[in-house]
C-alpha cells in the first residue's frame, strides 16, 4: 500500500501504477459521495469517473497542507453539482413555492432502525435539488451560503430546500417502519 505522498507525486509524474493505486485506494468511498447525488448507480459511476479525471488533471492544484482525501471528496461534489446542471435537471424541477408541504404524524425514531440502504433510497428518492442541498449540508458539512453561493441561489431557498428534504426522508422512514411492523 502506497502513501498519500508517493501516490501523488507518482501522479503528477502520469505514473499509471501510481495512478491506478490512487483510483483503488479512494474509489469505493467517492463512489459513496457520488451515489448519495446521484438518482442511481449509472449516474454515480459516471460522476465518479468524471471526477477522477479531474483528480488526476488537476493533481498539481493540491495543496499538501489540506487533506488528500477531503480535496478529492471536494472534486467528487463539485463533479455531481456539475453533472446535475449539464442535465438540467434544475430546469425540470418544480417551482419551490409550487410544492406543497407534506405533513407526517409525529413519529418517534429513537427505537427505529434502518439499514443504510433504506436510508440511502430515501435519500435517493429526494427530488434532485433537495438531494443536493441535504447532501452537501448534512453529510458534507457545507454551510448555508456556501451551498448558496455554489449553486447560485438564494440562503433562503436552500434552507427552505433542505427542511423540505428532511420532511420528506422522515415521511419515507416512517411508511417504512409502518411496512415493518
Amino acid at each position: 500500500m502506497y502513501t498519500d505522498d508517493e501516490i501523488i507525486e507518482g501522479c503528477l509524474s502520469n505514473n499509471r501504477q501510481m495512478q491506478k493505486a490512487l483510483y483503488d485506494k479512494y474509489a469505493s468511498k467517492m463512489f459513496a459521495v457520488c451515489l448519495r447525488y446521484a438518482q442511481n448507480r449509472d449516474d454515480a459511476s459516471d460522476i465518479l469517473q468524471d471526477g477522477f479525471l479531474k483528480v488526476f488533471t488537476k493533481m498539481d492544484q493540491f495543496s499538501r497542507e489540506h487533506s488528500f482525501e477531503g480535496w478529492i471528496r471536494r472534486i467528487m461534489t463539485n463533479t455531481a453539482i456539475t453533472h446535475y446542471y449539464q442535465n438540467k435537471k434544475i430546469n425540470e424541477q418544480q417551482n419551490i413555492e409550487d410544492i406543497n408541504e407534506t405533513d407526517i404524524e409525529t413519529f418517534d425514531f429513537k427505537d427505529a432502525e434502518f439499514s443504510n440502504e433504506e436510508l440511502m433510497g430515501a435519500i435517493q428518492s429526494l427530488p434532485d435539488a433537495y438531494r443536493i442541498v441535504f447532501n452537501m449540508y448534512a453529510i458534507e458539512g457545507y454551510k448555508h451560503k456556501e451551498i448558496a453561493d455554489e449553486l447560485n441561489i438564494e440562503v433562503s431557498t436552500v434552507k427552505t430546500q433542505y427542511h423540505r428534504a428532511k420532511k420528506m426522508i422522515q415521511q419515507i422512514l416512517a411508511e417504512l417502519s409502518k411496512e415493518k411492523q
